[in-house]
């Protein structure tokens, strides 16, 4: 059974592609790329939601990985592909809480909800006076 197992592995290493695809060079960055995604998915929703402490984390850890991505041998490039789509999709995370909480931004989304409110207000009127006619 062994020599099969062997045998197996030998033929699946002979191949190049194979090889890769059967490394932790091609799955843990496969497996990785759940953070980038889930990032970028989240740059729809608001951004009261956003945590500043983990988005803080996921920016240095990001990085720091870009880096070791490039440091091993061989070096790793859909490591640090999925590195950096992570670090931009948390720098943009880390610009929307920063707007949102320090600069304006929560008050121009109360200002527009307001906006909004008043113009729903007119369209009902006008609407009411035209079903009344």
């Amino acid at each position: 059974m062994a020599a099969v197992i062997k045998a197996i592995n030998a033929k699946i290493r002979s191949n190049p592609v194979s090889d890769y695809l059967c490394s932790t060079h091609f799955w843990g960055p496969a497996s990785n790329f759940g953070i980038p995604i889930a990032a970028i998915l989240d740059t729809q929703k608001s951004p009261d939601m956003i945590s500043g402490q983990m988005t803080g984390a996921l920016i240095i850890y990001a990085g720091t990985f870009m880096r070791y991505s490039l440091a091993v041998t061989p070096r790793n490039y859909l490591l640090f592909a999925c590195h950096f789509v992570n670090e931009c999709a948390q720098l943009t995370q880390g610009y929307r809480y920063m707007n949102y909480h320090y600069w304006g931004g929560k008050e121009q989304m109360a200002q527009a909800a307001e906006v909004a409110k008043s113009k729903i207000g007119e369209a009902a009127a006008k609407a009411e006076a035209a079903v009344s006619k």
